[in-house]
C-alpha cells in the first residue's frame, strides 16, 4: 500500500497530478476504451508513457484493465468507482478553464 500524504489535496494531486492521467480520466469518463482509442484521443502521448500511466492508475485503483482471451489479445480500460468519483474534479477543472479562457479573450 502507498504511503499517502496527510493533506487530502496533496493525495488527490498524487493520484491525478500528471497531465496524462487527467487526460486519460477525461477520455474514460465517456466509457470503456481500448488502448488504441485512448492513444488516438490523447494524441501526443507515446505508447510507453500511456502504458506506464495506465498501469499506475490501475495500481492506484482508478482504472480497471480487462483482458479478453482472443487472438490478437483484446484489452479494455474503464474507470473504477473511485475513478468515476473524480468526475466532479474534472468538471470543476473544465469550468475553471472555460472561465479563464473567456477572461483572457476579454482582456485582448
Amino acid at each position: 500500500m502507498k504511503l499517502l500524504p496527510p493533506c487530502p489535496v496533496e493525495t488527490t494531486l498524487l493520484m491525478i497530478g500528471d497531465k496524462w492521467k487527467v487526460l486519460i480520466l477525461r477520455d474514460l469518463m465517456d466509457g470503456t476504451k481500448r488502448f488504441g482509442q485512448l492513444r488516438t484521443s490523447i494524441g501526443s502521448i507515446s505508447q510507453k508513457m500511456l502504458t506506464q500511466q495506465l498501469r499506475s492508475m490501475e495500481e492506484d485503483g482508478l482504472v480497471n484493465r480487462t483482458v479478453y482471451a482472443e487472438v490478437p489479445p483484446k484489452v479494455e480500460y474503464s474507470l473504477t468507482t473511485h475513478g468515476t468519483e473524480l468526475k466532479v474534479v474534472l468538471d470543476a477543472m473544465h469550468s475553471w478553464g472555460e472561465t479563464y479562457k473567456e477572461h483572457l479573450n476579454q482582456n485582448e
